[in-house]
């Protein structure tokens, strides 16, 4: 199960230095991080061969001896990509519509808070601090804060857990009233890895999923009702 937090504050307030130092503090501990970095921008430049064959193709891949690159044609949702990644940590700059992750505050000034909280923020970094959140002295501080209080909703909004979105929960485990086992969609009786992340999934399509399996399985010679495991490589 991924960790993660978003670090979050207006244009040029230092978000990308933050996460720069602090993933490589996190991987001093021996954690492996993945970055993710919304924009309002794209990230193609004019000119170059994967803008070129991207204006053909919908989907690019770019293969290097030590990078690749998949850029599609279509808007993904970060929930969606998480999948894919092979760390334990997630580092999010931006992204202040998020509301299934906690975050770091960089503000520019004090009043910057109450537009940026919406009661998901752990602390905040820098030279502006509030009255009321904890404040990181250091980039070791913040680590051991991302390390213990870090944690990803599935962002499903499905209501099993007894709130109407996944931004209610995780603003009740900020605040320390809930866990991550109060998350229904992460608990489900089907477990499903993909890469070895578990996929959310609520109660409904659970249901669909499982009898559609025990269903077809039932056909087969030597089937007895019982825990199923299927494993595909």
């Amino acid at each position: 199960m991924i960790q993660a937090l978003s670090i979050v504050g207006y244009k040029k307030s230092g978000k990308t230095g933050l996460m720069l130092k602090l993933a490589k503090e996190l991987q001093k501990r021996d954690i492996k991080v993945a970055a993710a970095k919304f924009s309002e921008h794209g990230f193609d430049q004019d000119n170059t061969d994967t803008a070129q064959m991207s204006s053909v193709v919908r989907e690019v891949i770019g293969l290097s001896r030590e990078q690749s690159f998949f850029h599609w044609q279509e808007k993904k949702y970060l929930p969606d990509l998480i999948p894919l990644l092979q760390a334990k940590m997630l580092l999010v700059e931006g992204g202040k519509h998020l509301g299934w992750l906690p975050r770091v505050l960089v503000l520019k000034k004090p009043a910057d808070a109450e537009a940026l909280d919406r009661g998901l923020a752990v602390a905040t970094w820098g030279k502006i601090k509030t009255h009321y959140l904890p404040h990181a002295g250091s980039i070791q501080d913040l680590a051991d804060i991302v390390q213990s209080r870090g944690f990803a909703l599935p962002g499903l909004d499905c209501g099993t857990c007894g709130r109407e979105t996944c931004l209610d929960l995780a603003r009740e485990m900020v605040a320390g009233k809930a866990g991550i086992q109060d998350c229904q969609a992460m608990h489900s009786r089907m477990k499903v890895t993909v890469n070895n992340q578990e996929l959310a999934m609520n109660p409904f399509v659970e249901r669909i999923i499982t009898k559609s399996i025990q269903g077809m399985l039932s056909e087969l010679k030597g089937y007895s009702p019982g825990k199923i495991n299927i494993s595909i490589e």
